[in-house]
């Protein structure tokens, strides 16, 4: 089985904001970025997740509640949390493909991610959706 990732915004729903309703990801992310990310995904028909910096894997068909947290508030607790879910919540996946578009820009916390997960070699960084397939 696959699945592909790729981390959260700080670019949200805005409409969502306080009131505690829980959506999917594709209703609460705005990014341009996440954006055309999530609609290729559905359109190939393939499973996918946002790597969120509160909840950690957060699956296309999961319900959460709008949030702010940075990749650079997370505390060394909290990775290790983080990480743990990672492993956990993708354990059943042979192929993990990791959207990074720019590979100049890559957030700390990501790479320390990808790098301490016991399924690092079952990840592949992509760059483009049309590696989405």
């Amino acid at each position: 089985m696959k699945i592909y990732v790729t981390y959260c915004s700080a670019h949200k729903n805005e409409s969502l904001k306080n009131t505690g309703v829980e959506v999917t990801p594709d209703i609460l992310y705005t990014s341009n970025r996440i954006r055309p990310f999530m609609e290729t995904c559905k359109k190939k028909g393939v499973q996918w997740a946002i790597f969120s910096d509160l909840y950690g894997i957060w699956l296309a068909e999961e319900k959460n509640a709008w949030y702010e947290k940075s990749p650079d508030d997370v505390t060394e607790l909290e990775f290790q949390t983080l990480l743990t879910n990672f492993n956990n919540r993708l354990q059943e996946y042979d192929e993990i493909y990791f959207y990074r578009p720019s590979p100049i820009y890559f957030q700390p916390l990501y790479r320390r991610l990808l790098n301490e997960t016991k399924l690092r070699e079952r990840v592949t960084l992509i760059s483009s959706v049309s590696d989405i397939k």
